[in-house]
């Protein structure tokens, strides 16, 4: 099974400047739930964008052309050779970034999103569109405003439709 997690805006908006749009605890308490135990795939940079390394508990693994090696993690040149390398894993997790995204989101199983509702942040990176005719929504969650999120997000759950 793949699985891609993300957290966009009303314009599909997910980072800038290799940076995430939101931080949002709740958005950040569901990711370490549902990929905790798994795989999880990252291109390069989304990789050098953690600011502890690799993520404790999962599977990590970095998809680069370069030759590098990273503390925690396996790297692979591409998708398709990362995936043949897990292929035992019941479930794997694409975590970014967006051309990661972009590649995955046509083989993909599963998609969690994360919708939060904002039109204004500045983004220079993009999550594809889902298109509906391949995607049913099984599941959405809807939180409002409060103390430790400036704006209201929505869980959305999707599966492919075969």
């Amino acid at each position: 099974m793949i699985s891609i997690i993300v957290a966009i805006n009303n314009n599909n908006g997910i980072g800038l400047n290799n940076e995430l749009l939101y931080w949002l605890p709740n958005d950040l308490k569901r990711f370490k739930s549902l990929t905790t135990g798994h795989t999880i795939i990252m291109g390069r940079k989304t990789f050098e964008s953690l600011p502890k390394g690799a993520l404790p508990n999962r599977r990590n693994v970095v998809l680069t052309r370069q030759n590098l090696k990273f503390e925690g993690a396996e790297t692979f040149v591409s998708l398709d050779e990362a995936l043949y390398n897990c292929k035992n894993d019941d479930e794997i997790f694409i975590i970014g970034g967006a051309s990661l995204y972009h590649e995955a989101i046509d083989i993909a199983d599963r998609l969690y999103i994360t919708r939060i509702n904002d039109s204004e942040k500045e983004a220079d990176a993009f999550f594809p569109e889902i298109k509906k005719e391949e995607w049913t929504e099984t599941n959405e969650e809807c939180h409002s405003t409060d103390e430790k999120h400036s704006f209201e997000y929505s869980f959305c759950d999707y599966e492919r439709i075969r």
